[in-house]
């Protein structure tokens, strides 16, 4: 339950919210489509940054990933250690879309192919977004409401709504309104305050949750009992030993292993880190707003470097709570502390996974703490929707609207783009019901199994675009086409079936890597089978036709702190990857 204390969290919150969204209006006016979409490109680099993570981080992790580590462990870690894909992101993708001048990713895919490779990527994204993107990030919070402000209800005509909807209905239209209203540029800069509120919200439960392991009296192996802080790490590795659940807890996993064989995580996180970070318009967008190449690319490596922490601010506080159960750890105040349970397919009950980070907010964190992290949780759930919004609006409008109807004024276009927000927040809500209906098995592991069945076709045409001046249009057009519908072939099949659970002829990771060998041999026989594009429309748009001033230009975009900063975010990638290679043994 919370207090007034925590209350008083969360309505300071949406105070400070609410200011930067004035403060963002005087600072950029809304008058055309770039100020809506990209902020009037007038964005710095550590905005750009925390715009990225904060967009990345949504409620999907709190509910999803905590879940994870309490089922699963590390298992989840390769999607979260992407801070190296978004460095090459900035070195390898970024100065072709900052250069070309282009406000979306379909509109890049028209310059290089032509229009309909620009058709086709549109309205894959925009079916992706409302399916996946927008209806996960609101169930996920609305989850997350049920389990934290059960008493929170509102009865009409005899009919309750609990918390679920409430708590849904509330943040998405509040995220509608600021993105639609402030734009890009609202969003961006409310993300840098939401992303503090994050990270101090999500660090407070990993703490408690070591002080509570850390002070729980298990005897150790050495003799002593757990009587600090530092012991709580040694009481969560020694409960994973004497569980037997080294090897389902591990970074790696066997080749046959059912959910996560090691070559097909390997491949498929690879490929959806690829394609989510270097590719999608979600996140591409924030580094289009920058003042200039400079600050986008410092941005996105100011990105990578926060996209170290979700590893430690919500897997390990997954797995602190799968101990913290185990030992049944005595809460001071509150009692036992145990994470719900529910039926597995066998019958047998287990943790259920999307009630974990909510039973750790609400068992461990003291007063004004609680409200705290709830004020996080909203953060990340609006700072998610607003940027979904606004990349969903920007979409339809650049890629369909405005081809449709390219004689359209720029104040117009502004009209559209807040009517598009408002369709999508309508359509996201009318799929919760569904999305509640088939998330069962676990929301994060759903959220990538989907994820590697749509992201290899498009990785294939961007890298090879870039990488192979002879693919034309035909290749991309027969790539982006056949490989969505075999991906969505595999989605029907494991709806049908029951994927990892039931029949599955290829195990969901595995099928990522093949998917993707299928689309680059797809775009290679289509694009010989055309004429080659001529050079002179390839320039600037592909790594073998770069003028003398595209490459100096490049040049004087970057110095030393840009690769010493890179060299550093990579190498903290290698070293979270040795210690927890090694880390149960």
């Amino acid at each position: 339950m919370l207090t007034w204390i925590d209350w008083l969290m969360i309505l300071a919150y949406f105070g400070v919210l609410a200011g930067v969204v004035m403060f963002s209006l005087k600072k950029n006016k809304i008058e055309s489509g770039e100020d809506l979409f990209l902020g009037g490109r007038s964005v710095g680099w550590l905005a750009i940054g925390a715009s990225i993570f904060a967009a990345n981080i949504g409620s999907e992790h709190l509910i999803g990933l905590a879940g994870s580590g309490a089922a699963a462990g590390l298992s989840q870690a390769h999607w979260e250690l992407h801070a190296w894909v978004l460095v090459m992101m900035s070195w390898v993708f970024l100065p072709f879309y900052y250069k070309s001048g282009v406000s979306t990713m379909p509109e890049f895919l028209e310059r290089r192919f032509g229009a309909r490779a620009r058709w086709i990527l549109s309205l894959v994204s925009l079916a992706a977004y409302v399916l996946t993107k927008i209806s996960v990030t609101v169930f996920a919070g609305a989850l997350f409401f049920e389990v934290m402000m059960p008493e929170v209800q509102l009865t009409i005509g005899g009919t309750t709504i609990t918390s679920f909807w409430i708590g849904a209905i509330a943040t998405v239209i509040l995220a509608g309104v600021y993105s639609s209203i402030g734009g890009l540029s609202a969003v961006v800069y409310t993300d840098l305050v939401q992303t503090g509120i994050i990270l101090a919200g999500t660090l407070s439960v990993t703490a408690f949750a070591l002080y509570h392991l850390g002070h729980s009296g298990v005897a150790l192996a050495d003799g002593s009992t757990a009587q600090s802080i530092t012991d709580g790490w040694a009481v969560l590795k020694q409960t994973i030993k004497s569980t037997g659940n080294v090897e389902q807890f591990g970074l790696w996993h066997s080749l046959t292993h059912k959910a996560f064989p090691w070559l097909g995580v390997a491949i498929a996180s690879a490929t959806i880190g690829v394609w989510y970070w270097c590719t999608d318009q979600f996140i591409i967008q924030r580094t289009l707003a920058a003042k200039n190449l400079t600050n986008a690319r410092r941005g996105a490596i100011w990105g990578g470097a926060l996209k170290l922490c979700p590893v430690f601010l919500f897997l390990v506080p997954g797995m602190l709570g799968f101990a913290l159960h185990h030992n049944h750890v005595n809460i001071p105040g509150l009692g036992q502390f145990a994470i719900p349970l529910k039926a597995a397919a066998d019958g047998s009950m287990v943790l259920n996974g999307d009630t974990v980070f909510p039973t750790l907010v609400q068992s461990l964190l003291p007063v004004g703490f609680r409200g705290l992290v709830v004020a996080g949780m909203i953060a990340a759930l609006m700072s998610s929707l607003a940027s979904l919004f606004n990349s969903v609006s920007t979409l339809f409008t650049v890629d369909v609207y405005q081809k449709l109807k390219p004689e359209t004024s720029p104040r117009k276009l502004v009209t559209i783009g807040r009517t598009t927000t408002v369709v999508m927040t309508a359509l996201g809500l009318l799929w919760l019901p569904i999305m509640k209906a088939i998330s069962g098995g676990g929301l994060y592991q759903y959220i990538q199994a989907v994820q590697s069945f749509l992201a290899p076709p498009i990785v294939a045409v961007f890298v090879m675009g870039l990488l192979w001046k002879r693919m034309n249009l035909r290749g991309a057009t027969w790539g982006l086409s056949l490989g969505f519908i075999l991906g969505m072939a595999k989605l029907a099949a494991n709806a049908i079936w029951g994927g990892a659970d039931g029949y599955a002829l290829i195990q969901d990771f595995y099928f990522s890597g093949i998917l993707l060998a299928i689309s680059i041999c797809i775009v290679v026989v289509a694009s010989l089978t055309a004429p080659a594009p001529a050079e002179v429309n390839l320039k600037g748009l592909n790594f073998h036709c770069l003028d003398a001033e595209f490459k100096k230009e490049n040049r004087e975009s970057w110095n030393w702190i840009d690769v010493v900063s890179s060299c550093i975010v990579v190498g903290l990638v290698i070293c979270a990857y040795a210690y927890f290679w090694t880390w149960l043994d």
